[in-house]
Formats: structure tokens, C-alpha cells, sequence
């Protein structure tokens, strides 16, 4: 079997193997992409009027507790604080999904919203699915599938490029009709 015919197998069957991660990895790319223009996605960021917090983390827990709708108990309802003194504003991520923007000088909570991004992520890394496997036993794979179809997709069009540039830069030559001898 010739080059052009395994490299073209390849190209085929790991395309076939790997379509559905595929779609799952850029469909959730493509929303991860709009994260800062969507706030369906991740909601808006809003600006606070400290520029350093002023707030301790009981402060900020004592206030997220404050909140009916995002059901804060304690420490272990809460993911991570996300703090940007730039914006004057941290934010609270809870495990749930949520998130709360609280202006960093006066404690007053500026948003409150649910999050998709975090959860967007997971998917797109494939962690969501099954945790560790997926993420390295199916995604990481498909990763290394689709760097197989690029090489395999180059290797499928390098050929056919220099035979067109061959034919480009060689002349035409006229053909001739051998002499019969004269009459």
C-alpha cells in the first residue's frame, strides 16, 4: 500500500473516531469565546468604588449570607473569591453556580447572578463528564487526533501543491507529429 492511500485511511478513520468530542470541544469553545460579551454566559462585571478592600472575609461572608436566593450557609458554600481591586469589586463564586459582585469600599452587593461559565469549562475540557478519565482518556486523546488529521491533512495536500507548482513553472511543450517522410 502507498503513502497516499494509509495516509488517507488515517485521515478518515481517526475523523470518524473523534467527531462527537470534537463537536462537544468546539461548541463550548465557541461559548467560552463570547464569555465577556454574553452575560448568559458570565455575568457582566460591574464597578465598585473602592480601589482596595476594605472588607475582611467574614465581612464578605457575613453579606453573600445576606442574600436569600443564593443560599450561602458557610465557608463550604463558597468556591473562591475572585477579587479586582482595579474594578473595586470582588466576586463571590459558591459551588452552586452562582456569583455575587460586591463593591469592595461600601460592602453593598452590586449583582447577583448565576454563572455558566465555570460549568462551560468543564465540558470543554471534558471534566464534566466522567472527571479524570474523560479528561485525559477520551479528550486528551482527541486532542492528539486532531493534531493526526492536521499531519495527515498536510501530508494530503503537500503532494497535490507541488504538482501544481511543477506544472506552473515547467513550459508547455507543443506537441509534435512525427514526419511521416514526404510525398
Amino acid at each position: 500500500m502507498n503513502f497516499n492511500k494509509i495516509n488517507r485511511k488515517i485521515h478518515y478513520w481517526t475523523s470518524i473516531i473523534i467527531i462527537v468530542p470534537v463537536l462537544v470541544i468546539f461548541c463550548s469553545g465557541v461559548l467560552l469565546q463570547v464569555k465577556k460579551h454574553w452575560s448568559w454566559v458570565q455575568p457582566t462585571e460591574h464597578q465598585g468604588t473602592g480601589t482596595a478592600p476594605n472588607l475582611s472575609f467574614e465581612e464578605i461572608l457575613a453579606i453573600v449570607r445576606g442574600i436569600p436566593e443564593l443560599g450561602v450557609s458557610g465557608w463550604d458554600d463558597i468556591n473562591r473569591f475572585d477579587v479586582r481591586p482595579g474594578r473595586g469589586v470582588v466576586k463571590v463564586l459558591l459551588h452552586n453556580g452562582w456569583e455575587a459582585q460586591i463593591d469592595l469600599g461600601t460592602g453593598l452587593v452590586l449583582h447577583t447572578a448565576y454563572r455558566r461559565s465555570d460549568l462551560i469549562e468543564s465540558i470543554h475540557d471534558g471534566s464534566f463528564f466522567a472527571g479524570k478519565w474523560s479528561k485525559l482518556g477520551l479528550f486528551l486523546p482527541t486532542g492528539v487526533g486532531l493534531l493526526l488529521l492536521l499531519t495527515t491533512g498536510l501530508g494530503m495536500w503537500f503532494p497535490f501543491s507541488r504538482k501544481r507548482k511543477r506544472r506552473k513553472t515547467t513550459p508547455n511543450k507543443p506537441m509534435h507529429r512525427a514526419d511521416k517522410g514526404s510525398d
